[in-house]
Formats: structure tokens, C-alpha cells, sequence
């Protein structure tokens, strides 16, 4: 391989790394700005060595949708339905490198246990989400 042809090869790596990089910070940017979304890490409620996640949850009519922080994929990672998601318990972080003025909710919905990290102020707007949910219609007729 010649001189040029590394230099070209070089030269189409380093655009590719940059769109890859330029893409992933337009997908944060848009999510982050959406009505309703805030940060939010998620973690494995079952295994307490899970690391957290981090992420952007967005509240939706009827699910809390939650999209890993980097990733290319245009679908969230996660999503409950805000029917089926209660609230557990809610804590300040124990271990607060890095994350004071943080909680850690537990949630629950039919068949998954699972932690949220976020500030005070996220989980007060996804306490009165969940609070403000209309009644389920039961047998309609």
C-alpha cells in the first residue's frame, strides 16, 4: 500500500469516526430536548453488581419510554406501561461519587423489577405522572 492510499484509508476512518460521533450527539441533543424527557440511568433491580445505564426516559400518554445515552438505534432501549409501573421505594444514593442530589427509585411492573437513578426533581414529575394515569376502563359494554 502506497503512501496516498493510507492516507486515504486514514482519511475515511477518521470521517467515519466523526460521523458515527456526530450522529450519536444529534440523537442526545433531540431526545434531551423532547417535551417530557429528562436523564435517567437504569439498572437491573435483581443483580446488585449492575452497573447504571446511563440514559433519557420521556414520558409518553400511556409509557415511560427510556433510550440508552449512546446508541444509534432510533427506538427506545425500554418501555413500561404506565399502567402496569408502580413505584416501589425511592432513596437517596448511598454511594454519591458523582451522584449527589440523586435517588434511586425502584419500579415494578408485572414481570420486571428495575432501578432509575435521577434528581429529585425527575422523580417528582414521574411520581405525578404515574398518580395523574386515568382509570383503567374496565368492561366496557
Amino acid at each position: 500500500m502506497t503512501g496516498a492510499h493510507a492516507a486515504l484509508v486514514l482519511a475515511a476512518l477518521v470521517l467515519l469516526v466523526v460521523g458515527v460521533l456526530s450522529l450519536g450527539a444529534s440523537r442526545v441533543r433531540t431526545l434531551s430536548r423532547r417535551v417530557g424527557s429528562f436523564e435517567c440511568a437504569f439498572s437491573r433491580a435483581t443483580d446488585p453488581n449492575a452497573p447504571w445505564i446511563a440514559g433519557i426516559g420521556q414520558y409518553g400518554a400511556d409509557r415511560l419510554y427510556w433510550w440508552r445515552w449512546w446508541s444509534l438505534v432510533p427506538r427506545p432501549t425500554r418501555s413500561w406501561l404506565r399502567s402496569r409501573m408502580f413505584v416501589i421505594e425511592h432513596h437517596a444514593v448511598a454511594d454519591a461519587r458523582g451522584y449527589e442530589g440523586q435517588l434511586v427509585v425502584r419500579c415494578r411492573t408485572d414481570d420486571d423489577t428495575f432501578d432509575l437513578l435521577m434528581s429529585a426533581e425527575a422523580y417528582a414529575g414521574l411520581a405525578s405522572w404515574l398518580e395523574s394515569a386515568p382509570p383503567a376502563a374496565r368492561h366496557v359494554i
